[in-house]
């Protein structure tokens, strides 16, 4: 019992960190879609990969949260898809892994070829004079910010889907349990029942030697 209060505890506490961590994530490439949007442009990997993980992410993570029971009793199931994040967080850094080697106090874009890409933020940006373009810094500063909480979104939903498998382990330790002091106590009651039914057997049989 306090075996499982502790895993809940856990479990819950890192969904909370999870969540925590997936509104500046939102956030930031929200900002980034609006801006290739508003150009008309396609969105790069590197952004829409982690934005839809995120958003995707949050939902699991409060669904989670507000039915917190069924959660409990579907464990394992809740474990996999937190493992398909991790998988999924884990693709979403490695598309946006250039950014990491970047120094986003002086980041000179425009030596690079993410430049391009960058569309309005970038390259585009620059020839119709639009105002993103200007905050290069910034922008290189968000996309490292949200490929260290990237990072960090990993190695949360790790816990939680290692926090659901300990749920689940637990709760069939208590099945388990139950079901073998049921079986205990049916045992007993037969055997109780058993043995008062030869006494009174015995006794019958006491009785009517004595009238013959």
């Amino acid at each position: 019992m306090i075996g499982n209060m502790f895993g809940s505890v856990f479990f819950i506490f890192n969904r909370l960190v999870e969540i925590t961590f997936l509104i500046p994530i939102i956030g930031i490439m929200s900002y980034f879609v609006h801006g290739y949007l508003k150009a008309n442009m396609l969105t790069p990997a590197y952004i829409l990969v982690l934005f839809i993980v995120s958003v995707i992410a949050a939902f699991w993570c409060l669904d989670t949260l507000i039915r917190f029971s069924n959660t409990k009793r579907s464990a394992i199931f809740v474990a996999f898809v937190d493992l398909l994040f991790f998988g999924a967080f884990i693709a979403g850094v490695y598309e946006l892994r250039f950014i990491a080697t970047q120094d986003c106090s002086h980041w000179d874009g425009a030596s690079t070829s993410v430049w391009v890409s960058l569309g309005p933020f970038g390259e585009y940006g620059q020839s119709i004079h639009n105002d993103y373009h200007l905050h290069v810094n910034k922008t290189c500063a968000m996309l490292k910010t949200t490929f260290a909480m990237g990072i960090m979104e990993v190695i949360f939903f790790s816990w939680t889907a290692f926090w659901a498998l300990w749920l689940h382990s637990r709760d069939r330790e208590v099945i388990v349990r139950e079901k073998t002091v049921r079986r205990r106590s049916h045992s007993s009651r037969r055997g109780h029942s058993s043995s008062g039914h030869h006494r009174h057997r015995s006794s019958s049989r006491s009785r009517r030697s004595g009238y013959v």
